[in-house]
């Protein structure tokens, strides 16, 4: 039996550096660690204590406070004092109205010296009740109408009817109230549709949920005219924002049920008016992206991932990236941090904070482009400076792996994109816009987990884009829905352009009464 030689260091040197190489990694593994606990267990909010004595949370035990790097520059940046407002909010004036009256017996209205009391105002509270849903059946009542000469002759041609009503969904069951409903609470709302089918059933309606499937899928082709002309119109306006996230589609030829597709979102057009477009790909390629920008030329917005490189140095685009990202990566490396230690992120983290506390401002006092552009260059592009030079300072000693370390080289590879948004009054500080626009989808995402086929897929992704869009354009997604469903088969095709969620205001939604037809 052979004994196993270990290879030992040959000098001092060398063993010293073994050591500490091994204490870097311990350390960089508890550092994973403790931000993996804080991911599943601590609150997601990126908010931190303002000021010198920040506010301990009600159960921490206090510790000592970071210490502040001196070599950087504290920038103050005026925030604006907002009065709180106090109280219930009033409910709204539309709202319909019924009076309760609840006055004193008669008997009580007479005053112990014999006289009757007189009315000298009344006091009013409105309480908010709501009526649950209720089913009901429209019947469409056709008279027909013949001619009794001429009944029973080969050439009777005397019967005459009114023609069918056109519907979004031909011969179908729903009207295009149930169908709106159906769709906003699914699309809208995150409920399946086999939750659906029980609330239907409680109703004493039985609405399979295949059924409300089938509907959906032909609402979408319905309305797929509506797509093209918004796709036309997000590459109109001056900014373009783009992301994407991950959806499961089963049934895809060719590919596992277990594949992870992609639901892309594109966010544009004017910026009172903008475009929200949903898109389903079966690939995360840069290609996607690169097809449905096509020659547009603007700011384009988007996060670090490296299938969006190629915008980089195209001509007549400006590609900039997302600091809510890189704030993020610094937040990491706070909160994977031991209890008691000074945290290196706190002056990366302040200037930050300063920059968005500026975008706040600008929002407040509702710059336009041109004044944005101004003021970022005099008040953002110092702090930018500042923290360039901070990030230079530690690149080369913070060990690269740590989260400091990989907080540190995002932002120094995506710095063009960074500070690029200082350049267009047009430009967000980040992408949130996007991540936003995505967010229902995602919330979505996990109640109903999947899309059975890649036309599923499809269908929601177009439903996704209408809904968002009216709900970016300050339109009700169900009023929204119902006005295009009832309005899309009775259109001419020259004036499809008048139902584009970004053509209309809520005043325009005006409902037929199903019960009139008017």
């Amino acid at each position: 039996m052979k004994n196993s030689q270990l290879d030992l260091p040959e000098s001092k040197g060398e063993l010293t550096q073994i050591i500490i190489s091994n204490v870097q990694e311990i350390e960089r593994l508890e550092e994973e660690v403790r931000l993996l606990r804080q991911l599943l267990f601590a609150p997601k909010s990126e908010k931190l204590p303002v000021g010198k004595f920040p506010q301990l949370s009600l159960f921490d035990m206090p510790e000592n406070l970071p210490e502040v790097d001196d070599t950087t520059d504290t920038i103050v940046v005026p925030e604006h004092t907002r009065t709180k407002k106090k109280g219930r909010k009033k409910l709204p004036d539309n709202l319909p109205r019924f009076d309760r009256v609840h006055d004193i017996p008669e008997e009580d209205k007479i005053c112990g010296c014999g006289c009757e009391l007189s009315k000298i105002g009344e006091d009013i509270s409105e309480k908010l009740d709501i009526e649950p849903a209720k089913i009901r059946v429209i019947r469409h009542i056709r008279p027909k109408y013949a001619c009794k000469n001429c009944e029973g002759l080969e050439d009777d041609t005397s019967v005459k009817i009114a023609p069918v009503p056109p519907q979004i969904i031909p011969k179908g069951l729903p009207t295009a109230g149930l169908l709106a409903h159906i769709l906003v609470a699914k699309f809208c709302d995150a409920l399946p549709f086999y939750r659906q089918e029980k609330q239907f059933i409680r109703l004493d309606i039985d609405i399979p949920r295949q059924s409300m499937c089938n509907w959906a899928m032909k609402a979408a082709c319905s309305c797929q005219v509506i797509l093209d002309l918004l796709g036309k119109e997000i590459r109109g306006g001056p900014l373009l924002n783009i992301d994407e996230t991950t959806i499961q589609v089963l049934k895809e030829p060719g590919r596992a049920p277990t594949t992870k597709s992609y639901m892309w979102v594109f966010r544009g057009g004017e910026p009172d008016n903008p475009v929200v477009l949903f898109q389903y790909h079966p690939t995360r390629s840069g290609d996607v992206a690169k097809l449905f920008v096509d020659d547009y030329q603007g700011v384009i917005q988007t996060d670090g991932y490296a299938g969006y490189n190629f915008f980089d140095g195209r001509h007549g685009v400006l590609h900039i990236g997302c600091w809510a990202h890189a704030r993020r990566k610094f937040m990491d490396v706070r909160k994977g941090s031991g209890k008691g230690k000074s945290h290196s992120t706190d002056n990366a983290l302040s200037m930050i904070r300063n920059l968005y506390r500026l975008e706040k401002i600008a929002k407040n006092d509702k710059y336009t482009p041109d004044e944005l552009y101004d003021m970022r260059q005099k008040q953002a592009k110092p702090i930018l400076n500042k923290f360039k030079s901070w990030l230079d300072k530690r690149k080369d000693s913070v060990p690269p792996k740590t989260l400091l370390g990989k907080a540190i080289n995002y932002c120094l590879n995506q710095w063009p994109r960074l500070e690029g948004y200082v350049e267009n009054g047009n430009a967000g500080i980040d992408n949130n816009v996007a991540e936003n626009a995505i967010r229902p989808f995602v919330i979505g995402r996990k109640n109903w987990l999947f899309s059975g086929t890649p036309d599923g897929a499809k269908a929601s992704a177009l439903l996704y884009s209408l809904i968002e869009t009216a709900k970016a354009n300050n339109l009700e997604p169900y009023a929204y829905l119902r006005f295009l469903f009832e309005k899309l088969p009775t259109t001419a095709p020259e004036s499809i352009e008048k139902l584009l969620p970004t053509r209309l205001s809520p005043d325009d939604l005006v409902l037929t009464d199903l019960t009139t037809g008017v």
